[in-house]
């Protein structure tokens, strides 16, 4: 998983605690911040699980997803439950929200795209609705996270 340094800010909880890569699934199924962190967790987590039966049925010999779903099923009484139900879907927009542990609550829209020079991989783009208290705490976040120069460069002239 990869993220510019504003989604780094934005989803701190999940690089934070990951003692590897980061990974949604793992942080959603195995560390309990992921609770207090997406507030409308129980639907992300039926999401999260609807999306990797998908992607087992696209490739169902990628070792490292089978792997995955193995962790989860073993460590996780709820994906195990979710896996079982079978539900295969893919999620190209909504919306999420979120208890940043900075900056408060954050409602968030989001698309998902799939790059299709490079199977498997999707970018997603978050943004918040304009001159709402989402859009303020990621112009603080995005000012945390920026350079000096970007900082600098980003001024308003006087």
């Amino acid at each position: 998983m990869g993220a510019n340094a504003l989604g780094r800010a934005v989803f701190a909880p999940l690089f934070e605690t990951a003692a590897r890569m980061p990974n949604l699934a793992r942080f959603i199924f195995l560390d309990p911040a992921a609770q207090a962190f997406y507030l409308d967790w129980e639907t992300l987590a039926g999401d999260v699980v609807a999306l990797l039966r998908a992607e087992a049925g696209r490739d169902p010999y990628d070792k490292a997803l089978t792997d995955l779903i193995g962790e989860l099923s073993t460590r996780s009484e709820a994906f195990r439950t979710w896996w079982a139900a079978h539900d295969v879907r893919l999620h190209r927009s909504g919306v999420k929200r979120l208890h940043h542990p900075t900056v408060g609550d954050l409602t968030l829209a989001y698309e998902s795209l799939e790059l299709v020079t490079d199977a498997g991989l999707r970018l997603n783009a978050y943004t918040a609705e304009p001159a709402s208290p989402a859009e303020e705490a990621l112009n603080l976040l995005a000012n945390w996270t920026a350079s000096p120069h970007e900082r600098a460069t980003s001024r308003p002239a006087e």
